[in-house]
């Protein structure tokens, strides 16, 4: 049943998280508002009990060396599955390799949390200030952060990164006067995939490229012979790429044909788009407004919460269509 892959998708992960934080810098200014100095503030993988040890060896806390203070630190603290992303129950879907163009079955991937910790530790008040500041006004409450997953077959997702809280402890150490250890405490979430193994043969697509129909009208040798061709391509009516382009601002109904989105930038007029599996037909955009036919190519209109992921289907998503599928067909007159 099983075999060996490995994307590396959590490690990936854990080093896309560390580098949101990569180059937070503190300034120390004199009273006339010149700078005195400016520490980069040190970043490192690991427990804060760890760097709380190692500070009890160093007597003095005000050098800018890395072991004293300032500093962050930040470790992967747990993992759990995110029944609220759960996919479709189809087990593969086809994909292109990235480096001969062929076409590879890949596993759906499962939806997991992440669980990180960053640990900010300053002896002075104000670079724990400086160091919050620069980060909480990116995160309302989440930041997403683009991530190749599986570089083989050119999958990059968007991996919603959440702040859920902050906690505060000031601790004194020894003597009042000699060390005191002021720590800030952030918890993330970051909703990432993992992808099972990808097939190392090509697989044969039997999909129809193309059908034309030739119609012939007059049946008497009186009249003009004409040959109409109907040409038809497939197009798909699900998202297989599953790259997010905006969400719902508002709730809609099995009735409503207007939506609310984030934003528009990316859909125009007379395309498709998915959301939780229901294809629409975008009739209109008008700012962050759009008019849509439901429950295309007889998908399931539903209920949609503010908040919905809104997929647009595009070429790249025709080129992965599996065979089999009950596919929508574009056609045009010849």
């Amino acid at each position: 049943m099983f075999e060996y892959f490995y994307h590396e998708i959590i490690r990936k992960t854990v080093i896309s998280f560390g580098t949101l934080f990569n180059g937070i810098t503190v300034k120390h200014f004199k009273d006339n508002g010149d700078v005195i100095s400016t520490i980069k503030v040190p970043l490192a993988y690991g427990p804060t009990q760890k760097f709380l040890a190692r500070l009890q060896q160093v007597p003095e806390l005000n050098k800018p060396i890395q072991l004293t203070l300032p500093r962050m630190s930040f470790e992967l603290i747990g993992m759990s599955y995110d029944t609220s992303r759960k996919l479709t129950t189809t087990q593969s879907f086809l994909t292109k390799d990235v480096n001969n163009n062929q076409i590879r079955k890949a596993y759906l991937p499962v939806p997991y949390n992440l669980n990180f910790e960053l640990s900010i530790m300053t002896k002075l008040n104000d670079d724990m200030l400086q160091i919050i500041e620069q980060i909480i006004p990116y995160f309302q409450p989440n930041y997403n952060l683009t991530v190749d997953l599986v570089k083989e077959i050119g999958e990059k997702r968007d991996v919603q990164v959440v702040l859920d809280n902050i906690t505060m402890t000031d601790n004194y150490e020894g003597d009042y006067n000699e060390r005191r250890a002021l720590i800030y405490t952030l918890k993330f979430t970051a909703k990432t995939y993992l992808f099972g193994p990808v097939s190392s043969d090509s697989i044969s697509s039997d999909i129809i490229k193309k059908v034309s129909i030739g119609l012939v009208a007059g049946d008497s040798s009186t009249l003009a012979r004409r040959e109409v061709v109907y040409s038809v391509e497939p197009r798909a009516i699900q998202s297989y790429t599953g790259t997010v382009l905006t969400q719902l601002e508002k709730d809609i109904s099995k009735i409503d044909t207007i939506l609310e989105v984030s934003n528009s930038s990316g859909i125009t007029q007379g395309s498709y788009i998915e959301i939780n599996k229901e294809e629409l037909y975008v009739e209109s955009v008008s700012g962050n407004t759009l008019v849509v036919r439901r429950g295309q190519d007889s998908t399931t209109i539903l209920d949609h919460i503010s908040g919905s992921d809104i997929k647009l289907l595009t070429a790249a998503d025709d080129l992965l269509i599996n065979p089999g599928d009950d596919f929508g067909f574009s056609g045009s007159l010849d």
